[in-house]
């Protein structure tokens, strides 16, 4: 497991970083084979559901596909695979699961913060990626605005921790060009409270 975890963090790529947080991507953390396999368990397993949200005033379409899995639910033998890849990557433990659904080009997410609300104090918010190649943008809340650009490859790894989330907004901007399907899973670390008996 060592040589693993050494191997990753000489080929991370630290895209930003703050005094108490940073965004860094790992490629290749899964090989291509396995990400084919993945993508297409995901694909076929996931009970996948559509949602709907309020936006100017309409009730719309979210523009992709999701799936949920909270903290004790049991995870399907494939998003425990990538759930332990990524705290071995990390050096981090994960007891929630959301996913994505990219269907085509068309499908997108809004520019937006992970909410901390139910996290641990900074928290560690990883993306793990399977099937095509889509970019995230990320701008910087408050001015000078920067924004800037990581284009996730299947079987890589985004990691944003720490404070980013209160600074750093991001988003899946749509693709007018033909644009195969991308698979989302991401891992968090929610804040369990012991329940009086």
């Amino acid at each position: 497991m060592a040589q693993q975890l050494g191997f990753f963090q000489e080929r991370q790529r630290r895209i930003v970083a703050s005094a108490a947080g940073r965004i860094v991507y790992f490629p290749a953390v899964f090989s291509a084979v396995e990400s084919v396999s993945l993508f297409e368990t995901l694909l076929r397993e996931i009970p996948w559901s559509s949602e709907r949200m309020r936006m100017y005033e309409k009730i719309v379409d979210v523009p992709r596909l999701v799936a949920w899995y909270e903290p004790g639910q049991e995870l399907p033998e494939s998003l425990r695979i990538i759930k332990m890849r990524a705290e071995e990557v990390l050096a981090e433990r994960f007891n929630g699961v959301s996913l994505n659904y990219y269907r085509d080009g068309a499908d997108s997410v809004a520019w937006h913060s992970d909410h901390n609300e139910g996290l641990t104090k900074n928290p560690t918010v990883a993306l793990a990626s399977f099937g095509a190649t889509r970019s995230m943008l990320f701008r910087s809340k408050a001015p000078p605005r920067r924004q800037l650009r990581c284009d996730l490859e299947p079987g890589s790894l985004l990691a944003m921790c720490g404070d980013i989330q209160q600074h750093w907004e991001h988003h899946i901007p749509k693709v007018r060009t033909p644009t195969d399907a991308r698979i989302s899973v991401a891992l968090r670390t929610k804040a369990v409270t012991a329940v009086s008996p």
